[in-house]
């Protein structure tokens, strides 16, 4: 993928993983716009020479709102980017949880299937360009604390798959990103524990540069999530996330 001269937008790009993508696209030579409810980092990011447009996804007439504004302001686009997710803690023991499940489904999928419809006519009539799908490692290596999150993230995996099929022959490819857990990704805004945001990001764009681009963009740190069943790891490694089920407020003391 030329990552020098496209037109770009990231849906939920106003904050982490996503307006770092949005940066280092504009960067490479891209004309880049990003897409989120954040009104005031949709400001800052405008000030950064970054278009910037108002969505939920959780909302079809938002999205069909941001889709005509987008591409009346940038005909050209050619790469759309799926960004937009939440990570919630639930206790499945409590069915209070369900409504965390509801609005991870609402978001992580439908949100994700919304912003695809939206923009396949366009890149289909136009012949060319690209979907990128966010998934995570965690669609491969379920973390026990987060469910409805990872059953939302393989479902995000197995639709990118479908996708790419069904357009096999249009000119518009379909590249699922596998992020591991990323130093600003966390459900708190901030995860100590994962992959530094720069190092995340520039790894990402030497990956997405290739050419051809892979299916599946796969960091170094995502590797163990990726293949724990091909390589046998997969029951150790999920007991070993099942501890952190203690940080449930309803099973902790």
């Amino acid at each position: 993928m030329d990552l020098s001269n496209r037109t770009v937008l990231v849906v939920g790009g106003t904050s982490g993983i996503g307006r770092e993508l949005a940066r280092r696209f504009a960067a490479a030579g891209s004309t880049v716009a990003v897409g989120g409810r954040n009104e005031e980092a949709l400001s800052h990011l405008t000030d950064e020479g970054i278009g910037a447009f108002p969505i939920d996804v959780a909302d079809g007439a938002s999205v069909a709102r941001a889709r005509d504004a987008v591409l009346a302001r940038y005909p050209a686009l050619d790469t759309v980017v799926t960004m937009s997710g939440v990570m919630l803690l639930e206790d499945l023991r409590d069915p209070a949880h369900f409504e965390a499940a509801r609005t991870t489904i609402e978001t992580n999928l439908l949100g994700t299937i919304r912003v695809i419809d939206a923009f396949t006519p366009h890149l289909v009539g136009r012949g060319a360009g690209d979907f990128v799908t966010v998934t995570s490692g965690i669609a491969f290596l379920p973390f026990p604390p987060m469910p409805t999150y990872a059953a939302s993230k393989a479902a995000v995996h197995a639709y990118s798959e479908a996708l790419r099929a069904q357009l096999d022959g249009t000119g518009v490819g379909v590249v699922e990103l596998v992020p591991p857990a990323v130093a600003t990704a966390g459900p708190d805004g901030v995860n100590p524990q994962g992959l530094p945001l720069d190092d995340f990001a520039g790894e990402t764009m030497r990956l997405l540069a290739q050419e051809p681009t892979p299916d599946e963009i796969l960091v170094e740190g995502v590797l163990m999530h990726r293949w724990a069943e091909r390589d046998g790891t997969y029951a150790g490694l999920v007991a070993q996330r099942s501890r952190a089920l203690a940080m449930l407020p309803g099973r902790q003391g």
